[in-house]
């Protein structure tokens, strides 16, 4: 059975969604690979759309935490001050860096994330 672009999107999301929902994160490490492999996108394009899919995502996972009482605003001003700067920054700086280096950084990124995961 072949999947249609549509229902290829549509997976991606769900899954994006349900790694996003159950971590708190990670969705557009999941999501980057599937928008290259499965939809075709260019590397800084699968990125920059990543986020744009991720962010209403990381939004809604944290309307639930809040919502059950498991989100602390006073823990997460400090680190949303600091996200916001580096978000501003990456994106500032996203256009200037070489293709290659992206995609090193990112399997950095997920490696280190995959290690601290399985230590912690």
């Amino acid at each position: 059975m072949k999947l249609s672009d549509g229902q290829k999107s549509a997976l991606a999301g769900a899954a994006t969604g349900l790694v996003n929902g159950f971590f708190g994160t990670g969705g557009g490490m999941f999501l980057v690979p599937l928008l290259k492999r499965w939809i075709g996108l260019e590397e800084k394009q699968a990125m920059a759309t990543a986020v744009a899919i991720v962010t209403p995502l990381c939004l809604l996972s944290a309307g639930i935490y809040w919502w059950r009482g498991a989100f602390d605003w006073g823990l997460a001003w400090p680190y949303l001050a600091g996200g916001l700067v580096g978000g501003y920054l990456g994106g500032r700086f996203f256009k200037k860096i070489p293709k290659l280096w992206l995609r090193r950084l990112f399997a950095l990124l997920v490696l280190y994330a995959g290690v601290r995961s399985v230590l912690a």
